[in-house]
């Protein structure tokens, strides 16, 4: 998938990318099995979900004896950049303050995050 295309993953799918993101490429079987910890999917829906996904060039596949291994064909940064505008051009009215806002009043962050928040804000105000 090239830089420029727009990535358009369901929740679903954001699920399947999220899991080879974190763990690299990996069988429908053990997507599926990290899958069914967190809820109730079936093998077969997790096989169709990956064979659109493959579709929708959201995902590569190559064949290892019987196995297919399939890997992310999108960039996690790139994709979470994409989501994020997204989200702030339809549900906060371009602000990003008020998304960050929101994040931070629905989520309780840790001290080391709070931190990290601003040590990011004071590079981002000496450039």
């Amino acid at each position: 998938m090239s830089e420029q295309q727009e990535i358009k993953a369901t929740e679903a799918e954001l699920e399947i990318l999220n899991i080879l993101w974190t763990h690299g490429p990996a069988t429908v079987r053990e997507v599926h099995d990290k899958l069914a910890l967190k809820k109730d999917a079936g093998y077969t829906t997790t096989l169709k979900q990956m064979q659109i996904m493959l579709e929708k060039q959201l995902l590569s596949r190559v064949a290892l004896g019987k196995a297919h291994v399939y890997t992310a064909s999108v960039n996690q940064e790139q994709a979470q950049g994409q989501i994020i505008k997204r989200l702030i051009d339809s549900v906060f009215n371009g602000s990003a303050m008020q998304l960050v806002i929101q994040a931070l009043g629905n989520h309780k962050a840790s001290d080391s995050e709070l931190d990290m928040i601003r040590e990011y804000l004071d590079k981002k105000a000496k450039k």
